[in-house]
């Protein structure tokens, strides 16, 4: 699980890069809590090969990045 919340982008999407790369998990669990991040987060994850599904906690975002 990656907590990005209180980050602004490009930090979520470097802490999902440095997560996935070399390791390449078959899920992963981020959090962060501003929509720029959901969709930055949300466009690498897919160009990575990834499926995201998004939902929504009391303001703050749950990405699940699955291959």
């Amino acid at each position: 699980m990656i907590d990005a919340r209180g980050y602004s982008c490009p930090m979520p999407v470097v802490m999902v890069q440095k997560a996935v790369k070399g390791k390449e998990p078959n899920k992963l669990e981020v959090l962060v809590d501003n929509q720029c991040s959901v969709e930055n987060v949300t466009r690498y994850a897919r160009n990575s090969g990834y499926q995201v599904e998004v939902s929504d906690h009391e303001g703050d975002y749950k990405l699940v990045l699955r291959k």
